[in-house]
């Protein structure tokens, strides 16, 4: 199937914690057409850069079949991960440009794996600046996290 033929969704995703390193909570809204999905969680301990990796797999995750995706996040560490570093750190068996153990490797792998059967293209959107689906998975990552403290 070539990726003209290929459903497109449109997902955004976010993911952060308050403080950082400490409670955190992710999200992600997948839209095809006018069928919208909404998924979240949390972690008790974690990161921002975690739980921004985590919504991104996840959501790829939920996809059934092959799709295009434009997945936007505010997270320029997904987005350069991906876009840029990703095979550098893969050639040179999951080591950094300073040669240290990349950060997140199993995080890493698995959104490799999640993205694999798709057509993605990482949009990078600045957090907090209006855009209304990038506010809305903020939103519901928030609310995750709140809802650990109970």
């Amino acid at each position: 199937m070539t990726a003209s033929e290929m459903p497109l969704v449109e997902i955004w995703t976010d993911g952060g914690c308050k403080p950082n390193p400490g409670p955190g909570g992710w999200a992600a809204i997948l839209k095809h057409g006018a069928t919208e999905k909404e998924l979240s969680g949390a972690d008790g301990a974690t990161t921002n850069n975690r739980m921004e990796l985590t919504a991104a797999c996840e959501a790829l995750e939920a996809l059934k079949r092959p799709c295009r995706v434009v997945l936007h996040t505010d997270s320029e560490y997904v987005r350069n991960g991906m876009e840029r570093w990703v095979k550098g750190w893969v050639r040179n068996n999951w080591r950094n440009s300073a040669r240290e153990p990349v950060a997140n490797y199993a995080l890493w792998q698995r959104l490799l794996e999640a993205a694999k059967p798709h057509d993605v293209e990482w949009r990078w959107v600045r957090g907090h600046s209006g855009d209304a689906m990038n506010e809305r998975a903020d939103a519901l990552a928030t609310a995750a996290r709140d809802g650990l403290r109970g």
